[in-house]
């Protein structure tokens, strides 16, 4: 019934700024001054995806530069300790990378980014080869769809299916990204359906109702002449 969702392929970087294992510490920080990035996958052979050097993994060599950290410090924070003192990009990544297909939907994409807390995923074929890459900012352009196109695809793939006419006349009207139904049904029990379906049309940022049950009628039986 629902129209195609958008992917990953839809909204992703295709030019994408990375690295070699054995970039240098400077080299990394000016690649992301550069780029205005906050991360870089690293590469190895043709562009295989084999890690990611983010901020986070740069900053606990300026954290640890002019302190002596106590052992329960030592213990807590092993990784980060070993970061401080580590100068190429085979020593700083997060290995393994967590990537993303182009084929995953946008949903699939936003998911993952937010368990793991990152604010953008490497996008890699099935062999591991970086394809592009695709950030937090990429997942919310699907936000920036016309009132108008949101619009139809609630009519065509909601209130077609869900409330037919002419046994409904339910309205459609969409502002800023909000649906608005309203009119009358024949079943409001199908309310929560449409809710949860109206809500999977990408662009839409909320949905409210204005709707009213048909009275239902009843016929009197007709008694033979």
């Amino acid at each position: 019934m629902h129209g195609t969702p958008h992917i990953v392929s839809d909204v992703m970087t295709h030019t994408v700024a990375a690295i070699g294992r054995g970039a240098a510490f400077k080299d990394i920080v000016r690649m992301m001054r550069d780029w205005k990035v906050s991360a870089l996958p690293v590469l190895e052979g043709e562009g295989r995806v084999v890690g990611v050097v983010s901020e986070a993994d740069l900053l606990p060599k300026e954290e640890f530069r002019d302190s002596d950290p106590d052992r329960d410090t030592q213990l807590k924070r092993l990784s980060d300790l070993a970061k401080a003192g580590a100068v190429t990009a085979a020593e700083l990544m997060t290995s393994p990378a967590l990537t993303v297909h182009a084929n995953a939907t946008l949903a699939q994409a936003a998911r993952t980014m937010a368990h793991a807390k990152v604010k953008r995923l490497p996008v890699v074929d099935d062999t591991g080869m970086l394809q592009g890459i695709v950030s937090r900012a990429d997942l919310l352009k699907v936000f920036l769809r016309d009132d108008e196109d949101i619009d139809e695809e609630v009519r065509r793939e909601v209130v077609a299916y869900l409330f037919p006419t002419p046994a409904s006349s339910a309205r459609v009207a969409v502002r800023d990204g909000v649906v608005t139904l309203s009119g009358r049904i024949r079943d409001t029990s199908l309310v929560p359906v449409a809710a949860r379906l109206i809500r999977a049309v990408e662009g839409v940022v909320d949905v409210e109702f204005d709707l009213a049950e048909h009275a239902r009628t009843s016929q009197s039986p007709t008694t033979p002449s």
